[in-house]
């Protein structure tokens, strides 16, 4: 599998940058502690927290990374375009982004407002750089709260998407982001299309 992208297909690298995000965003949600403070940031909770903090940062992380090869990966070129498909696509794919973004960074900063540092596994805790503003930050870990339920819904209408592009519109957009060696039937037998990363 080649590391660039190509008119039919994803690289490899890309490719790992989007099943790595999908694995640890899952992985993250469901090691959420979850409840109110005293239970989140009790001693008991250390290690689940940490645990959730740690992939949660490894999220912020592999989407810069992932924004950051897409500036000089080459993309498949899209399907024959269906202009109520290209309005709904596009702001999906940067509400995503946004998502992924937002939510460690919520995490981050309404702890930091509560006076909690960031607990990273392996190291030292990193100390708030934001004025205590419990309230603010009570209120801001709300919002993360939200944001983590809305990324599923998201991701979910995504997927979705990528299903119905195969079986409905028989186009390549769902095979693009899947290895070769899968044995998936391509859902028509005209030229290969792509499309563009979502």
């Amino acid at each position: 599998m080649a590391v660039f992208g190509n008119q039919q297909r994803y690289g490899s690298t890309a490719q790992v940058f989007h099943w790595l995000t999908l694995i640890l965003v899952v992985a993250a949600y469901a090691t959420s502690p979850g409840g109110p403070e005293r239970r989140v940031f009790s001693a008991a909770m250390d290690f689940p927290r940490q645990f959730h903090e740690t992939l949660g940062m490894a999220v912020f992380f592999v989407v810069l990374l992932r924004v950051l090869w897409r500036a000089v990966d080459r993309t498949p070129e899209p399907p024959a375009p269906t202009l109520w498909v290209e309005r709904f696509a596009k702001p999906m794919h940067l509400l995503l982004y946004l998502l992924l973004l937002a939510v460690p960074l919520t995490a981050v900063f309404g702890s930091w407002l509560e006076g909690h540092p960031l607990t990273l596994l392996g190291l030292a805790p990193i100390a708030p750089y934001l004025a205590q503003s419990h309230a603010l930050g009570e209120t801001v870990l709300t919002v993360h709260t939200l944001l983590g339920n809305a990324i599923l819904w998201a991701a979910g209408l995504h997927a979705a998407a990528a299903v119905f592009h195969h079986f409905w519109l028989h186009d390549d957009v769902l095979i693009a982001m899947l290895p070769e060696a899968l044995p998936i039937a391509r859902p028509r037998t005209s030229a290969s299309s792509g499309r563009r990363a979502p």
